[in-house]
């Protein structure tokens, strides 16, 4: 059963990097990137804010061992999580915009609803 996208890469570097897409979009609400990486990101994104809608010590320390960033836990449980309240998933948003112009891959644009 294939329910993750491997995108070219070796486990670790592909955790790495689906982390680091996840950290940038919730610093900065919006991220460009190709169309496969946002679709997994944006599993990952909503099970984020899962966590921070619960708000409990255990979802901040779970929150904590994958995000990269102290201060993006604080955002994501302070200020990202609330405006989710009364949401039950959806909370995120993949755009496609085209190809990329250097090798044609498909780009699209990541954000918060």
């Amino acid at each position: 059963m294939a329910d993750k996208r491997k995108l070219g890469r070796r486990t670790d570097h592909r955790n790495a990097m689906l982390r680091n897409l996840v950290q940038s979009l919730l610093e900065n609400g919006r991220i460009e990137t190709t169309v496969t990486r946002a679709k997994e990101a944006q599993k990952m994104a909503d099970k984020m804010i899962t966590l921070g809608k619960k708000n409990t010590l255990h979802t901040r320390r779970q929150a904590a061992a994958y995000l990269y960033k102290a201060e993006t836990v604080q955002k994501l449980f302070n200020e990202i999580a609330p405006n989710y309240e009364d949401r039950n998933g959806g909370y995120t948003r993949v755009l496609k915009l085209g190809p990329r112009r250097g090798d044609g891959s498909e780009r699209a644009i990541l954000e918060l609803v």
